[in-house]
């Protein structure tokens, strides 16, 4: 396990894979867990807009702040980063994106090396809560969180205030507590469809919208599953937004799939988009969704003993995170399966008695 206490600087090239900004989270996060300085290069090469923009930017902010780190290169449009943490800073933390930038990303960022301080964090995020490619607040909590708290993980997260594309403004809070283990996961058979959970929003709109996506929800799926509940909610936010959530829970796995509304787009295809997540879901033999399986490598990859989950894709993603994860872990991460088609994700954690704490 040596190769963990090396203190000689990583270097990644931020245009391999899926050259986006997981690239960056993922190396932040791992570096101030391991207190090994990070050279990033090429940041988000593949995307139309290359370099840091503000969410990215928050993540550097947020990921210095926790580890009192000394950052060069931190500027919007920067193509590269140097960044070098003294030690994890528990502690309530205030980050404003300014923009409607994913709040979700910019707590990824954070959250894993805060569970591994000695003391709890709290921490308050503004900007967007309900944006395009990202997970939103509510597969965040109900989804995200439910499997790192059988991880071992402790923490809650509230929405203070829901913030949509374009306009942010959304709020959310929480705390992140110590954890002193890391349980290895093993999801591969999921077993039969129990239930179809879900919840249909709207913000500063007539409830019927919310009602419309969920009716459409339920005739796509009516047959599908005996047992379908769907809450209609108002959201608390300063902007106009929807949002529908639908999560199929199994015997022993769960998949969950989140669409937005926007301006122009009827609330029937808001339902649809969640839907087809869902059958494509049950296309496959899946025990987890393809987002997960990406989102759990990281905190896993710190578990005591061996992970394995049945994706139901494998993506180019998950191959990406896994890659940077090899390169600040002895971790052995394992991917079966093409890009594409349902694959096994085998984790080897460390467990954290490798891990030096680092905080002050």
């Amino acid at each position: 396990m040596g190769a963990l206490r090396s203190r000689q600087a990583v270097e990644i090239d931020g245009s391999r894979g899926e050259g986006g900004g997981q690239v960056l989270r993922s190396a932040l996060a791992l570096s101030l867990v391991t207190g090994r300085a990070a050279r990033i290069t090429n940041i988000r090469a593949r995307r139309p807009k290359p370099g840091l923009a503000a969410q990215h930017l928050k993540c550097v902010e947020a990921a210095a702040r926790v580890g009192d780190a000394e950052v060069e290169g931190a500027r919007l449009g920067s193509s590269s980063l140097a960044f070098s943490p003294r030690s994890i800073r528990p502690g309530d933390f205030r980050l404003d994106i300014g923009t409607a930038g994913s709040t979700s990303l910019v707590l990824q960022t954070i959250f894993l090396p805060l569970s591994l301080c000695g003391a709890p964090s709290t921490f308050s995020i503004t900007g967007g809560t309900h944006v395009p490619w990202s997970p939103c607040f509510h597969y965040l909590e109900d989804h995200w969180l439910r499997f790192l708290r059988e991880a071992g993980f402790d923490a809650a997260l509230t929405l203070a205030q829901a913030g949509f594309y374009p306009q942010g403004g959304g709020r959310i809070e929480g705390t992140v507590r110590p954890v002193s283990r890391i349980v290895p996961i093993r999801l591969t058979a999921r077993g039969p469809l129990e239930k179809i959970r879900g919840v249909s929003a709207a913000a500063n709109l007539d409830l019927s919208v919310a009602e419309r996506q969920r009716d459409q929800a339920l005739r796509r799926l009516a047959g599908r599953c005996s047992a379908i509940e769907i809450d209609v909610v108002q959201l608390p936010s300063r902007f106009k937004g929807t949002m529908l959530l639908l999560a199929g829970e199994f015997e022993a796995g769960r998949c969950c799939f989140t669409a937005l509304g926007e301006r122009g787009k009827p609330a029937e295809r808001v339902a649809d988009e969640a839907v087809d997540g869902i059958e494509e879901f049950l296309e496959t033999d899946g025990a987890v969704d393809h987002f997960l399986a990406d989102q759990l490598v990281l905190p896993l990859a710190f578990a005591s003993g061996v992970s394995e989950i049945r994706t139901s894709r494998v993506t180019q993603h998950l191959i990406t995170n896994a890659d940077v994860v090899r390169e600040f872990l002895p971790a052995l991460i394992r991917i079966d399966g093409a890009v594409g088609k349902p694959g096994v994700v085998r984790i080897e954690g460390i467990g954290l008695e490798e891990v030096e704490r680092r905080c002050v």
